[in-house]
């Protein structure tokens, strides 16, 4: 009798037994597809693609070449692995839809676990069943998801906080300069809208393009521009069109500018003075010398735009679309810190207010 023709009652919500893994093997072979498989064992068509994606190893050939097949017995040893550490019943094993979401916010879009579960919360899209954070972490270890797994997670979780310390007070390149010192605690406590961190994200070497990244403090919205040139002249010629797009309201969106004592920054002047009246449009402030974490929120944004444009690539083949892009996705990705809210939606509140 063909293992098709069966007449064996229903084993919906069952565990794959071994024979049934051996059952899946030969099927496989006769080149029977996953929907008739999971028919003919009675079984979800996403039970059988689990298993299989989980059974499936390399095998190579006598030439050499590899060729990828589904094995039972090497399924059957995963299960007894897995079973000896067994706990609870697993909370995503009725709801597919939640597992299905979930794998397409962090394979396609690019979201850690967190903000997945957070950006669920906080809009209140509603499934069968709520996990939290942690319980999606322990799934994606022990391979639950059918296409997730750890290699699509950009930063795994518990890494060690980071330790700063001050080591100079004063930058010698740069000793004329408003320091960071002089900030109100208005602005050290993101206690009003309108007090950005700037600093640039270079190309790898034998390219001269950078990026010119402007992070508001409160609201952690970002502003991405490409420039020719890591120059004083280019930073000038950003915050001019800035001005010029803005009119007189660039001096209440901008209200000041803390950025390092980079070569391409020290131009207090170029960097304070308007463009159009010739007044103070801006404040701009110094951090000392080697203390990146006093523009925590530039730097943050940094390393996500370091997700998009690698250390060593050449930023001068990403194109203003390309850009955009990027902004975009930062802008509108749920932050823990904003209550698993985006930043232009912070922002946007913000300035209504």
């Amino acid at each position: 009798m063909n293992l098709t023709n069966h007449t064996t009652k229903s084993k919906k919500n069952k565990y794959l037994t071994e024979i049934d893994r051996y059952k899946i093997e030969v099927l496989k072979k006769q080149g029977i597809s996953n929907v008739d498989i999971a028919k003919a064992l009675d079984k979800s068509d996403r039970t059988i693609r689990r298993e299989i994606a989980r059974g499936t190893i390399k095998i190579l050939n006598s030439d050499l070449s590899e060729r990828t097949e589904y094995c039972a017995d090497v399924a059957q040893a995963k299960y007894r692995e897995n079973a000896v550490n067994k706990g609870p019943s697993l909370k995503i094993g009725a709801d597919h839809e939640l597992a299905e979401y979930i794998e397409n916010k962090i394979i396609n879009e690019d979201y850690s676990p967190d903000a997945v579960i957070g950006e669920i919360k906080e809009q209140g899209i509603q499934f069968k069943t709520t996990i939290c954070t942690k319980t999606v972490y322990n799934y994606i270890d022990k391979d639950i998801f059918l296409n997730l797994n750890n290699k699509h997670l950009l930063i795994k979780r518990n890494k060690p906080k980071r330790k700063y310390k001050q080591i100079r007070k004063v930058s010698i390149t740069n000793t004329a300069s408003r320091r960071i010192d002089e900030r109100p605690e208005e602005v050290n406590n993101r206690e009003s809208i309108g007090h950005w961190e700037m600093d640039c994200v270079v190309s790898g070497r034998g390219s001269k393009a950078v990026l010119l990244v402007l992070t508001e403090r409160k609201s952690r919205k970002n502003l991405i521009y490409k420039m020719k040139d890591k120059t004083q002249k280019s930073v000038g010629k950003v915050l001019d069109k800035l001005e010029r797009k803005h009119q007189n309201k660039f001096k209440k969106i901008f209200k000041s500018i803390t950025m390092d004592n980079g070569c391409e920054f020290v131009n207090q002047n170029l960097i304070e003075k308007s463009v159009l009246t010739k007044k103070n449009r801006t404040t701009a402030y110094y951090a000392h010398p080697y203390s990146s974490w006093e523009r925590g929120s530039n730097e943050n944004a940094n390393k996500i735009i370091r997700r998009f444009i690698p250390k060593g690539s050449d930023i001068s083949l990403f194109t203003e679309k390309e850009i955009r892009r990027i902004e975009h996705w930062i802008n509108n990705y749920p932050r823990k810190i904003l209550k698993y809210r985006s930043a232009i939606k912070v922002y946007d509140i913000e300035m209504a207010s």
